[in-house]
């Protein structure tokens, strides 16, 4: 079995992959509090007991990382907890995708995995919509080239800027509204950060669309992406584990060069 990892601001998304069929066995989201190897391998064991896999019979691993404070840990629990060296993805990784960023080292591990994904499971031209932390908008060109994209402030993190200068207004659930004019200051609230998001995707996918000259296809990744499809015009699919899907297919791009 292959077990691949996406470390990310507010969460680690951790997935178990069958080798024989790439087959997404298991998986789960956790709050990125962990700050110690040995934190991190216990719970990765217990999360394997949790679904009755067995820890020897995992082979390989793949991580990639936004969050430099927990590389260390985390490649030193695959180590101590495992018995092998996880494979830790960024823009220096040999894969068979130019990046064409002006300076390709600045590009984040999760925006080149998600686009190399897409990519391998879509084709390419592409536009990868990643609702996390930040919203990040990213494009494969006609050729296959990852080209950049934009990046935004994720849903959560506009609530919290938004709690932190306004005292009086309340916390909210992301929850579509059923108006846009909102009736009350909860839904209000809900249809700004909801409705502007959506509206923000659909404009810069619009210009991306623009500036490559093609009518790109839009897969839309991350904790919030079926919230966001159900309300975005742009969106054509939905990949929810599409960060995990990489970071297999970028394993077995490596080790069978």
């Amino acid at each position: 079995m292959f077990l691949a990892v996406d470390i990310g601001n507010t969460t680690i998304a951790v997935g178990i992959y069958d080798y024989d069929s790439g087959t997404l066995i298991a998986h789960w989201r956790l709050s990125s509090i962990l700050h110690t190897s040995d934190e991190l391998g216990i719970y990765l064991l217990n999360l394997l007991r949790m679904k009755n896999l067995l820890p020897e019979k995992i082979t390989g691993a793949a991580f990639a990382s936004v969050v430099p404070s927990l590389d260390f840990p985390f490649s030193e629990a695959i180590r101590n907890y495992f018995g092998f060296e996880a494979l830790q993805v960024d823009a220096s990784t040999k894969i068979d995708m130019k990046i064409r960023y002006k300076n390709p080292r600045e590009v984040g591990a999760d925006r080149i995995v998600a686009a190399y994904a897409g990519r391998e499971k879509y084709g390419a031209p592409l536009v990868v919509v990643d609702y996390g932390t930040a919203i990040t908008l990213d494009a494969v060109s006609s050729e296959g080239d990852y080209l950049g994209g934009a990046i935004a402030p994720g849903l959560f993190s506009g609530i919290s800027a938004l709690f932190s200068k306004a005292a009086k207004l309340p916390k909210v659930a992301l929850k579509i509204p059923e108006s846009v004019i909102g009736g009350n200051t909860d839904e209000a609230i809900r249809s700004g950060i909801l409705f502007g998001n959506a509206g923000l995707t659909d404009r810069i996918v619009e210009l991306i669309r623009q500036e490559i000259g093609t009518n790109a296809k839009v897969v839309a990744t991350g904790g919030h992406a079926e919230l966001m499809s159900k309300i975005s015009r742009s969106i054509d699919h939905v990949d929810s584990w599409l960060m995990l899907d990489g970071l297999r297919l970028i394993y077995e791009k490596v080790n069978h060069a």
